[in-house]
């Protein structure tokens, strides 16, 4: 049995550089340009699955991702290590998108792929952790779905034993193929990248495609305009507090810590 298998990453800001994080006030986007991004890290293990699973049955690993021009660099480390080709989807077309009109927008070009067995994913990711994009996905793609998986065994051809986490256990499914899946962080640990997986990435192909090169996307439902979601008011908090540095003994200024939670009024 061969199987073709889907893997959806998202380019997430890097956590080291979480502090440059901003919205925009006018469109009410996270400001991505110049922050580095990496592969939200259970799409990581959504990918790192499916190689497993290629490995066992072969066939051909494919990742995709909607996102700027500079996810190419996420792809490159997917593809470093082991996935077969990579699929960039973006266009201003797509921008401001919420989970629906990504999901719509990730539907319809993995239906132009015509053979997808398994569409893995991360439950969530690491920035919006909304978990809704994987039962999205599903029911765009007209694919039985399942969220927070955590155990993949094969019961026989084309069918799958999958256990899914809850707060106080898990559930017991089977599945036969195709699936989506949306994966959680104990499904499996990604492996490390060796400079032959960089080497061979180079090699491999990305294919970039924007609005017109999918088949039968419509407007009314990418981009912001597409989006049921849409941001509110932005309020930024008032931080005129001043600062003090107490200096002292570790004994003395927990006295001058005290002697000013008195001088404002609470008894201690």
């Amino acid at each position: 049995m061969s199987l073709h298998i889907v893997v959806c990453i998202k380019p997430v800001p890097d956590p080291d550089h979480y502090d440059r994080v901003t919205i925009a006030p006018d469109t009410k986007r996270i400001v991505r340009e110049g922050i580095p991004t990496v592969i939200n890290a259970v799409d990581k293990c959504a990918l790192e699955k499916a190689l497993q699973l290629r490995a066992q049955y072969g066939g051909k690993v494919t990742v995709i991702t909607m996102s700027l021009p500079s996810a190419d660099t996420n792809l490159r480390e997917a593809l470093a290590m082991g996935a077969d080709e990579g699929i960039l989807l973006t266009d201003r077309a797509f921008a401001g998108a919420d989970t629906l009109a990504t999901s719509y927008t990730l539907a319809k070009a993995i239906s132009q792929l015509g053979d997808a067995d398994l569409v893995m994913l991360g439950a969530e990711s690491a920035d919006g952790a909304t978990g809704q994009v994987p039962s999205q996905l599903g029911e765009w793609l007209k694919m039985p779905h399942l969220w927070n998986v955590f155990s993949i065994e094969d019961v026989e051809e084309k069918k799958y034993r999958i256990k899914t986490k809850y707060e106080n256990g898990y559930k017991e499914w089977e599945g036969t193929l195709p699936l989506v899946l949306g994966v959680s962080r104990e499904l499996a640990k990604p492996r490390h990248i060796g400079a032959m997986g960089i080497i061979k990435a180079k090699n491999k192909p990305i294919t970039v495609l924007g609005k017109n090169d999918i088949c039968g996307i419509e407007d009314e439902y990418i981009g912001l305009s597409g989006s049921p979601t849409q941001a509110g008011e932005i309020r930024t908090p008032e931080m005129g507090r001043s600062g003090h540095k107490l200096e002292g003994t570790t004994e003395e200024i927990g006295i001058q810590i005290l002697e000013k939670i008195r001088a404002g009024g609470i008894t201690i």
